[in-house]
């Protein structure tokens, strides 16, 4: 496992090449990976995650200043909320997303994209050497108006990212170690109906990553993994209704330390609450639990 100093020697050094590259968002996701470690090896009571043994990753929370641009992150306190914010002392204005992979399998982010609002889409990640790299994947993602990463929609280790384009049309992109992405496949157009996509890991208790989708009228639906990339998700089905009492729905992954998958959703006056996961595909998420206040203030990725 890293040590506490070690990690911390280079998250610096990892902002500080970042930053000058140009690339501040790369920087704070890697250094996020590195941080949520830390935390974990020293908080009581908790122990390391070998590679491969985990399955529903933690990653952290971001939220952009609606004012600022600046960018902090929440990490996971693995009771079923968040820690203290973390302040990454830069502006965020360029960028429309950054999205967290968990490809080795250990809990925790070892790599992100990084979607720029002109359609550059990067990849950024810490080797075992806790050395920092970022390289291009490609340009004009901003044909989509929705871009995220629900795992690994083939079957394989790495995850796989989907994106909405403007005519409604979803479409899938496989994922590599190294960050590179697969030609696209096509998933199915219709998709313009819904206002938020949101997913993080298994929801169903079957091993395969699965969606969430609410439409206009406020339903959420399910969309369960398939595990073929060609075909990724199966038929919907109705989670419930009143959802539009919400502005935002995403997910981090495990949110409350029990192995499956959350959902976190923000009403407009910043009230924060967590759906946890049951692992039952009949009754998708309990009760929500109310878990912070004051986020209306964010831009939450």
């Amino acid at each position: 496992m890293l040590a506490a100093t070690a990690v911390t020697a280079a998250m610096a050094a990892t902002a500080g090449t970042a930053f000058a590259s140009g690339d501040p968002a790369g920087a704070a996701r890697a250094a996020a990976g590195a941080e949520q470690r830390v935390k974990e090896v020293r908080g009581p009571g908790r122990l390391a995650r070998a590679a491969g043994s985990v399955e529903t990753p933690s990653f952290a929370m971001s939220g952009v200043d609606k004012q600022s641009n600046e960018l902090y992150l929440y990490f996971p306190d693995r009771k079923g909320a968040f820690e203290d914010r973390h302040h990454v002392a830069t502006s965020f204005d360029a960028f429309a997303d950054s999205i967290d992979v968990d490809n080795d399998k250990d809990g925790y982010s070892d790599g992100s994209w990084s979607l720029y609002k002109d359609g550059v889409l990067n990849y950024s990640w810490i080797d075992d050497e806790l050395q920092y790299h970022s390289k291009n994947v490609g340009t004009a993602w901003n044909i989509y108006t929705t871009v995220l990463s629900p795992g690994n929609l083939g079957g394989g280790q790495e995850a796989d990212l989907i994106g909405l384009d403007k005519s409604g049309d979803l479409w899938g992109y496989p994922g590599y170690a190294d960050g590179a992405l697969g030609e696209r496949t096509r998933i199915g157009g219709g998709w313009g109906q819904y206002t938020q996509l949101a997913g993080q890991g298994d929801l169903t208790g079957d091993g395969k990553a699965d969606i969430v989708a609410r439409d206009r009228s406020g339903v959420l639906w399910l969309y369960k993994g398939t595990g073929d990339h060609k075909a990724p998700f199966a038929a919907r089905t109705q989670v419930g209704g009143g959802w539009n009492t919400y502005d935002r729905l995403l997910s981090v992954g495990d949110l409350d330390a029990d192995g499956r998958a959350d959902l976190i959703a923000r009403k407009p006056n910043g009230d924060l609450y967590r759906y946890s996961g049951t692992g039952d595909a009949g009754a998708v998420f309990q009760k929500p639990v109310k878990i912070g206040n004051g986020f209306q203030i964010y831009n939450l990725l």
